[in-house]
């Protein structure tokens, strides 16, 4: 059976609900075995089981959040030249903006050679303070749907060697 690895950080909650949606959405598709991780507890061998790659992160400060980065650093040596080809989509958790974070996350793809399978998007909490930075994060409804259906379409894709 194929696996999909959906990789994840959230500080505030909000890539967690977004990685939760996609989730769900990925589970409709019952030849897919959908496994999501945290992103501080994925190993090369996970990687390297895995069929294709979802990989949901908060930006901080104008880059990718530390514990996914740290994810790419621990595994990106390890793995290099045994994922090459294998699909993946992104999706970025920000305040206002998140192409920072996004464009990081794509490099570090890329360097893995991993095929980008559907269009990366950015969900906006519209947090630009202090204290809505901080609070904990309640991701709207279309944006999780659309989470949903990237799962799902995601899966399919996967399930009938689309890519």
């Amino acid at each position: 059976m194929k696996q999909l690895l959906i990789i994840f950080h959230s500080i505030t909650g909000g890539s967690e609900q977004v990685a939760e949606a996609v989730a769900k959405g990925a589970r409709q598709e019952p030849e897919i075995e959908v496994i999501l991780q945290q992103a501080q507890h994925v190993q090369p061998r996970h990687l390297l089981t895995a069929s294709g790659y979802i990989f949901i992160a908060p930006e901080m400060l104008g880059s990718l959040s530390g514990v996914m980065k740290d994810f790419f650093d621990r595994n990106f040596y390890q793995v290099l030249d045994e994922l090459n080809g294998r699909p993946y989509a992104a999706l970025i958790c920000a305040g206002s903006d998140g192409q920072s974070a996004l464009r990081q996350l794509e490099k570090i793809a890329t360097g893995w050679r991993l095929k980008k399978v559907a269009e990366s998007k950015i969900v906006l909490t519209h947090a630009q303070n202090k204290e809505q930075i901080l609070q904990t994060k309640i991701i709207d409804q279309h944006s999780l749907k659309t989470s949903e259906e990237l799962g799902a379409f995601f899966s399919s894709a996967l399930a009938l060697a689309v890519f």
